[in-house]
C-alpha cells in the first residue's frame, strides 16, 4: 500500500514536470489503467495506446488536481476522458433501436459457470466501438446514462439503446461461443 505522503511527493514532482516523478507515477498506476483501458478498446495494442495517450494528458493536466478526493479516481477519469475523446473523434454513436426490441430471456445461465474474466473481456472487445464504450461505462464503471450521454455527446435514449443492443450482442456471442465449446468437449469425450 502506497503511503499518502509518498504519492503527494510524486504528484508534486509531476506538477513540476520532473521526469523521474512522472516515471514513478506511471509505474504506480499504468497496470491498473491498462486493465481499465482493455474494457474500452478493441485489443491490447489499443489499450496500450490509450494508457500512453492518457498519461500524457494526465501530465498535461496534473496541475488541475487540487488534492481533493481520490487521486486515483481523478487519474482514472482523465484517462477515460482521453479514450472517450479518441473514440468520439473516430466513431459516431447512433441510436440503434428501442430497448424493448432487445428485452428477451437470456437463456445462458448454465454458461455463466464456465466463462472467465478473460473470456468475457475478449467478447467485449469484439463489440463495435460505440457499443463497447457505452457498455463499459455503464456495466463496468457504473456511470449513469445521463453522464454517459453527456460524456459521449449523445442522447440518454441513445445511451440506453446502445447498452441494450450491446447486451443482446454479448449474450448471443457468449451463447454461441460456449455452446460451441460444450459441443466440442462432448465430441472429444
Amino acid at each position: 500500500m502506497l503511503k499518502k505522503n509518498v504519492l503527494e511527493k510524486i504528484i508534486t514532482g509531476c506538477k513540476s514536470n520532473d521526469r523521474q516523478a512522472q516515471g514513478e507515477l506511471y509505474k504506480l498506476f499504468s497496470r491498473k489503467m491498462f486493465g481499465m483501458c482493455l474494457y474500452y478498446t478493441k485489443d491490447y495494442t489499443a489499450a496500450e495506446d490509450g494508457v500512453q495517450e492518457g498519461f500524457l494528458k494526465v501530465f498535461e493536466k496534473i496541475k488541475q488536481y487540487k488534492g481533493k478526493g481520490s487521486f486515483e479516481g481523478w487519474l482514472r477519469r482523465v484517462i477515460l476522458n482521453t479514450i472517450v475523446a479518441r473514440y468520439r473523434k473516430e466513431n459516431r454513436l447512433y441510436a440503434v433501436a428501442e430497448i424493448a426490441d432487445y428485452m428477451q430471456d437470456s437463456g445462458y445461465e448454465s454458461i455463466i459457470s464456465e466463462i472467465t474474466a478473460k473470456d468475457l473481456l475478449k467478447i467485449i472487445q469484439q463489440l463495435s466501438p460505440q457499443y463497447r464504450m457505452v457498455f463499459s461505462m455503464y456495466a463496468i464503471d457504473g456511470y449513469p446514462h445521463k453522464e454517459i450521454a453527456k460524456t459521449l455527446g449523445i442522447s440518454v435514449s441513445t445511451s440506453k439503446s446502445n447498452l441494450s443492443r450491446a447486451r443482446a450482442i454479448l449474450q448471443e456471442k457468449v451463447r454461441k461461443e460456449f455452446q460451441t465449446s460444450k459441443v466440442k468437449k462432448k465430441e472429444i469425450c
